[in-house]
Formats: C-alpha cells, structure tokens, sequence
C-alpha cells in the first residue's frame, strides 16, 4: 500500500517547481516525543487530580505549552502565578525525559530525507511550538541539517497562526510558495495553508481534511518523490 494520499481538488497555487525550502515540524514528525509531553502534562493532572487521559492529550497535538494547560484545566480556576508554576513543573518533567534521547529516537526516514534534502541544495528549517526544539534536535543528532530554528520563542502567535512558519521561511530566505511543511498535527497544516505553502500531512488520514498530501510517515521520501507528488497535486 502507499505511503501516500493525494489530494487532486485543490487550486493550482503553486505551478512553479521545485521547491527552494523544507520546514519540518518535529514532534511526530522527526521523533515521537508525544509520548513524553503527555507522561509530563498527565503527571501535572495527576498532581492537580484533573482527570487526564490519552484521548485529551490528542488534542494538545501542535498546541503551545500555555494553551495546552488551559484545554487540561478546562473550567477549574486558577491564578496567573498558578499557571506560570504549573508550566515550569510540567516542562520541568518533559525536559528530563528528552535528555535520553539520541539518534536512536528519529521516526522512519527522517535521517535520509533531511540527507535528500541538504544534499540536494534545499534550505532546510524546523517549525516546532515546542521551547526546547534546540535541545531535541542537538540530542537527536541532528541539528547540522538545520539552516534555521523557528520555535515557541520565536513568534507570538503560534499555529494555527501561520506566524511560526513565514518566520522560518524568512530565516532561511525562500518564499513560502517554494516551500513545503512536514506536519503530524491540523493546526499545523492550518497554520502552512495560511502561510501559502505546500502542506504535507504526516499521519493518519483521519486526521487531516485539507493537506496537500497525506503520508503515513517519512519512510521512503526523497526530494525527487516529494517534487513528483508535489507536481501530481498541482497537475503541472
């Protein structure tokens, strides 16, 4: 079966190929760290005796550490300092879970499409929420493949806002026409849409209703697959 899903009813945006740019969310995407950002928020609900369960914790998927916390409160009152120490002990939890991580944790075929990429002269830039992207990657092993870091640090607004992700395309010095988005998460494929670029949905096709194009994962991808697919779509 194919790793691929094609979505063939949208407009014909971006008729001039090949890409220039790559932005590459990463949790679900580049390594699996969803597991451990949900261990830490459940330990922080168990602490505050919230219930707290694998099905809430999908819907933290792509969602800042902020807003995050305010979904896991739903209606429960608390005060600022509450929210600002809550946040500290929940990242606190999730930062010493990632410093176990090594190469050993990058999801099929993310090492040889961040390869295809660099070796094929596309600028490459990670797109993540997360305010310890730069921890992960260096642990990954991977940080060299990176011409920029755009992550919770580097804009306001965060996905579903496109903000993040014309930051990332600003950095790297592509327009966001040339440049195609790695998400697991729909607001991140929102926030791509809405930033004008390619948007490549990583995961189950239940969760995606408007990405470019659906894969189960990264196994198998090269630049010259993605330029295939990429013109398939578009029907150039």
């Amino acid at each position: 079966m194919s790793n691929s899903i094609f979505r063939t009813d949208i407009q014909k945006l971006f008729p001039e190929l090949p890409i220039e740019g790559a932005i590459f969310d990463l949790d679900g995407v580049l390594t699996d760290t969803s597991e451990l950002h949900y261990l830490a928020w459940k330990k922080l609900a168990d602490e505050e005796m919230i219930d707290f369960s694998r099905k809430d914790n999908e819907a933290l998927r792509g969602i800042p550490r902020r807003e995050s916390l305010l979904l896991i409160l739903k209606n429960k009152e608390v005060s600022e300092i509450q929210i600002q120490e809550m946040m500290a002990r929940k990242n606190k939890n999730y930062v010493e879970s990632i410093s176990t991580l090594t190469s050993k944790d990058l999801l099929p075929g993310a090492q040889k499409l961040l390869e295809s990429f660099k070796n094929g002269g596309i600028k490459i830039a990670l797109g993540s929420a997360s305010k310890n992207a730069r921890s992960v990657i260096n642990n990954l092993g991977i940080a060299h493949f990176f011409d920029a870091v755009a992550d919770g640090e580097s804009v306001v607004h965060q996905k579903p806002a496109p903000d993040l992700f014309l930051y990332a395309a600003k950095r790297i010095g592509v327009q966001p026409s040339k440049c195609v988005v790695f998400e697991d998460a729909a607001a991140g494929i929102d926030a791509a849409q809405a930033a004008g670029m390619w948007a490549i949905g990583i995961g189950p096709q239940t969760r995606f209703s408007t990405a470019h194009i659906i894969c189960k994962n990264l196994r198998g991808l090269t630049l010259k697959k993605i330029s295939f697919l990429l013109t398939r779509v578009s029907g150039t």
